[in-house]
């Protein structure tokens, strides 16, 4: 029971952050609301209705943005026109989170049960934008007009250090495979620890 509180707590939650500043960002951010026509979106790859926004400062310093962006790709842009295939690798995997939170977790693993919300909460919040929208609503860009040291580029040109857009469903995955990861590690440790135990009165005996 406490697990699946756990799991449908932090998913409501984490899914709500993330769909009210989609919301809120891409109301208040441009002089006028975006309206986003998802049968030009599916389309027209050329369609963009954030197209002219200039961003607005959120954490001053160049730090942070607020820069409205329809991504049609995965996390930060990767794989733009791939919306049927981020869809369906969207759907296996959430079923893949719910498979590993029913059967690979215990019922005190809190951590676990919360790290597999985080990535529901996730792929849900991107899958919901890609159905509705036909695209994700990004909006975040970290450290804007930062740009790399000795003149470098990413491989897409750009020379900012962080050149990529994102929401909060992207931390919430990321933040959520890195807390499941975290887990894994700990739980292999444990494990191989409980089996060292048995050993050591033998070895005693021996002695």
């Amino acid at each position: 029971t406490g697990a699946w509180i756990t799991l449908i707590v932090v998913f409501i939650l984490a899914f709500g952050v993330d769909l009210w500043p989609k919301y809120s960002t891409f109301s208040n951010v441009g002089p006028a609301p975006v309206v986003i026509d998802r049968d030009r979106v599916l389309a027209d790859d050329s369609y963009d209705p954030t197209r002219g926004i200039p961003p607005i400062t959120l954490i001053p310093g160049d730090l942070l943005d607020l820069h409205l962006v329809m991504n049609r790709g995965a996390v930060f842009g990767i794989g733009q026109d791939k919306r049927f295939f981020f869809i369906l690798f969207t759907v296996v995997s959430l079923i893949a989170g719910v498979l590993v939170f029913g059967f690979w977790t215990g019922p005190r693993q809190y951590v676990a049960h919360a790290s597999i919300a985080l990535i529901l909460a996730g792929g849900v919040g991107n899958l919901y934008d890609r159905w509705t929208y036909g695209a994700v609503r990004d909006f975040l860009h970290m450290l804007p007009r930062r740009n790399l040291p000795f003149g470098w580029n990413w491989f897409g040109g750009s020379s900012e250090i962080f050149p990529w857009v994102f929401n909060l469903a992207d931390v919430f995955l990321l933040t959520g495979m890195a807390l499941l990861m975290i887990h894994i590690h700990r739980s292999d440790r444990q494990k191989a620890a409980a089996e060292r135990k048995p050993e050591e009165p033998a070895l005693k005996d021996a002695d």
